[in-house]
């Protein structure tokens, strides 16, 4: 099966930058879209971010568009989360996830994504 790691989490004052990585073993990286969601504690898990599988077009909501930039490196097996201009919302642990069937769309629900990785802490302070 699919295994996804996410990395680069961490405390960052608002304002600031985070890029957060995920790199994928198994399966076939290039033939799946690839989203980022987060969760909040006593929230529910949201969509940040989307991809198509060979990087040609995203999807953002409105709560991080112009902020957060999805993007991937299929020779590495890995899909990034550049996180700019962080707000104390922006606090959650994000996870990233493997959209493997009908990919001609970018889903934005998490019944699509058969695949998720552990998660990792982003913290922002204000």
């Amino acid at each position: 099966q699919v295994q996804l790691v996410e990395s680069g989490g961490g405390l960052v004052q608002a304002g600031g930058s985070l890029r957060l990585s995920c790199a994928a073993s198994g399966g076939t990286f290039s033939s799946y879209n690839m989203g980022w969601f987060r969760q909040a504690p006593g929230k529910e898990r949201e969509f940040v971010a989307g991809i198509k599988w060979n990087g040609g077009s995203t999807y953002y909501p409105d709560s991080v568009k112009g902020r957060f930039t999805i993007s991937r490196d299929n020779a590495k097996n890995t899909v990034y989360l550049q996180m700019n201009s962080l707000k104390p919302e922006d606090t959650a642990v994000y996870y990233c996830a493997a959209q493997t069937s009908n990919i001609l769309i970018i889903h934005t629900t998490i019944g699509r994504y058969a695949f998720w990785g552990q998660g990792t802490q982003v913290t922002v302070s204000s």
